[in-house]
């Protein structure tokens, strides 16, 4: 959509004013409103935005370690440039338009602590390539009748969910909360958020939500705003859902996983398939999944980016703990899904809810195309278990992922040394306040008895 569409549609709608924000390494929606009047003065040449977004972490708390800003630059303003193609109007807040943010270095290159800008980047070595990526993803999420007021006078505990017991695949449960469903789905789908697939999951108040497929930029997009929205939505209607990994020892874990495939330059052809190939893999398939499989260790923090994550990485959780691929197993970090010439595709399980979508696709596709370039040759498939599988095993704390993507040649490479360094000081600070933390575990076990 060019400028003078959205002129012409921003006028026929009424609209007042305009969000603009950008997602930070958390995977967090920064913004703010602006005038109609000053939208007009910022659409083309951009606007200066507090480069403190990429200076601390998802409590606001500054990050004492970081090099791209900080006390040391006394945190300028950075450049941001409005995505117009990312037009959108907000249903549930009237008259209001929403765009998303780029992010620019005084020196007109990326930011280099900017996930979108990560991942236009990483598309555009796809593209030179001769590849057209098409990803999606699929989250589970609980849901509380709750408030962020609620939640922090509870202490976090004895939360109540929207509706009781293990339940998966319910259509009792989902008919018996159909005002919310449809009222989700529908202002979604005005939000230019397609979902496929909309199911209870087992769990108390815990559904599914897969998302149309699309090209890596949109889907990575639209799989960042659904958090967001969701959260908005459901603030609207009187409910909470939370994206945590695994918010309770006694309860599964939520996935986020990301379907991918690659197609030719005109988006005609998966590159994936191959009708002469036994099970249907394309050669190019195979190096993909091969690249994915020799980075995914290094590449781990990048795709479970906090403490929290590596709670869900256990076995019998539905969740990988070993570099694995296999067809239509559901225990190995990629399950290959063969079938029609436009099916064909894989889904990286490894993935949570409480993903960056811009960095874990990112991850994703670079380790996949690594695997293409170097020719790559993929490793046996797993048959049955992964859990009992003496494959490489992933990294089981953030500490250990943060510091294999610190080591990794390959990482540095593929993603730029610049946002390498950078994200591995964002996480190294988190495992710092992780560890200066008391826990209610440490209490319950040590208070009394020691």
């Amino acid at each position: 959509m060019d400028a003078s569409t959205i002129v012409k549609d921003l006028e026929s709608r009424q609209i007042k004013r305009i969000k603009l924000g950008g997602f930070d390494v958390d995977g967090i929606l920064r913004g703010k409103y602006v005038s109609l009047e000053k939208f007009w003065s910022v659409a083309d040449g951009g606007l200066g935005f507090c480069d403190v977004i990429f200076g601390w972490d998802i409590d606001d708390k500054l990050l004492d370690n970081t090099t791209v800003t900080g006390w040391h630059t006394a945190y300028p303003d950075t450049h941001a440039q409005v995505d117009l193609s990312t037009l959108r109007y907000i249903p549930w807040e009237p008259n209001t338009a929403a765009f998303l943010l780029d992010f620019v270095s005084p020196d007109g290159k990326d930011h280099p602590a900017s996930p979108r800008q990560l991942l236009k980047r990483t598309l555009a070595k796809a593209e030179s390539m001769g590849f057209v990526p098409k990803f999606s993803s699929e989250y589970e999420f609980f849901i509380f009748k709750e408030t962020p007021e609620s939640l922090r006078e509870k202490g976090y505990r004895n939360l109540t969910p929207l509706t009781p017991g293990m339940f998966g695949y319910s259509w009792t449960r989902s008919s018996s909360q159909a005002d919310l469903v449809h009222t989700v789905l529908d202002q979604l789908e005005a939000y230019d958020l397609d979902i496929e697939g909309f199911h209870t999951e087992t769990g108390p108040g815990v559904y599914e939500a897969a998302i149309k497929y699309d090209g890596i930029l949109r889907a990575a997009d639209k799989s960042a705003l659904f958090k967001v929205s969701l959260k908005e939505i459901g603030h609207r209607l009187g409910i909470l859902p939370t994206f945590m990994a695994k918010w309770n020892a006694t309860l599964p874990g939520s996935s986020g996983h990301v379907h991918q495939s690659l197609w030719s330059k005109d988006g005609r052809e998966n590159l994936f398939y191959d009708r002469a190939d036994p099970q249907g893999l394309s050669k190019i398939m195979r190096q993909y999944l091969a690249g994915q499989m020799a980075l995914m260790p290094e590449m781990c923090a990048l795709i479970a980016p906090t403490i929290n994550s590596y709670k869900r990485m256990v076995p019998g959780a539905w969740a990988p703990n070993t570099a694995t691929w296999g067809i239509e197993n559901r225990t190995t970090a990629l399950r290959v899904i063969p079938g029609s010439p436009t099916a064909t595709r894989v889904e990286y399980r490894l993935c949570g809810a409480d993903m960056n979508p811009y960095l874990s696709m990112s991850a994703a596709l670079a380790s996949g195309l690594y695997g293409i370039e170097k020719g790559l040759d993929l490793p046996p498939m797993q048959q049955g278990n992964a859990y009992e599988s003496t494959g490489r095993a992933l990294p089981r704390t953030l500490a250990e992922a943060a510091e294999n993507l610190k080591r990794s040649e390959a990482a540095k490479a593929i993603l730029g040394e610049a946002f390498v360094d950078h994200y591995v000081r964002t996480r190294e600070w988190e495992v710092r306040e992780y560890n200066k933390a008391v826990t209610t575990w440490e209490l319950e076990r040590y208070i009394e008895h020691v």
